[in-house]
């Protein structure tokens, strides 16, 4: 069977709870048409970039599934029905992820630890290299060669 990911965003009014129930609901419906679920994650209420039916947050959630094409196109008729969810985005893939999505990983900007004394950033100080410049400092105009 082919492999896919499913992302879908829920509305921002729901309980975490009511979220965890409607992913509950959907993988039912995959599995009652042949398929399976390998991975369920939650990854949070996010805050979007633009409003979609005057929600500026949604849940996110991230199913990977391992099921024929009729089970997917049943759940998309029924999250397109469902008032809950915002939007939906099916993607098959080659093979499915094992471990964390890159939303569930730390940042590898974490990673970089202590990055030191970063010279004169942040405090708007002389570096030192240079001469204070004085407005009745005259030599520098029409000087010689």
């Amino acid at each position: 069977m082919p492999f896919y990911e499913h992302v879908y965003l829920a509305r921002q009014d729901l309980s975490v709870q009511q979220v965890e129930e409607l992913t509950a609901k959907l993988s039912a419906v995959i599995t009652e048409n042949g398929g399976k679920i390998t991975k369920t994650e939650y990854w949070g209420l996010k805050s979007l970039t633009y409003r979609i039916s005057k929600n500026r947050k949604s849940h996110l959630t991230l199913l990977n599934v391992d099921a024929p094409s009729a089970a997917l196109t049943e759940v998309e008729r029924q999250e397109r029905l469902s008032e809950d969810v915002l939007r939906y985005l099916t993607i098959r893939v080659e093979e499915l992820e094992e471990g964390p999505s890159a939303m569930m990983r730390k940042s590898d900007r974490d990673d970089r630890g202590d990055r030191g004394d970063r010279g004169d950033r942040g405090r708007g100080g002389d570096r030192g290299d240079r001469r204070p410049r004085r407005d009745d400092d005259s030599s520098d105009v029409g000087g010689e060669f």
